[in-house]
């Protein structure tokens, strides 16, 4: 899941606070991408629970590799179970 802090109707952090609260949904993956790179709003995040915090302007090949590293464990999981 990519998401910003700054999001109509619900900000970045009240929707990983959503999704990691809910069993369905807690364990995809979240990348937030944001202009908001300061230590407070990177600390908070994590501590939320997103996986990757990337501030803009972002690497393109640096969102791909996680987003293909998340899919490479995912399949890992799966291919386990």
């Amino acid at each position: 899941m990519l998401v910003d802090i700054e999001m109509p109707r619900m900000d970045g952090f009240d929707l990983t606070r959503n999704v990691r609260a809910d069993a369905r949904l807690r364990d995809i993956p979240i990348v937030m991408i944001t202009s908001r790179t300061a230590d407070k709003h990177r600390n908070k995040a994590m501590a939320l629970g997103v996986d990757v915090y990337l501030g803009k302007p972002y690497a393109e090949d640096e969102l791909l590799g996680h987003v293909a590293r998340f899919i490479a464990a995912r399949r890992e999981a799966t291919e386990k179970t």
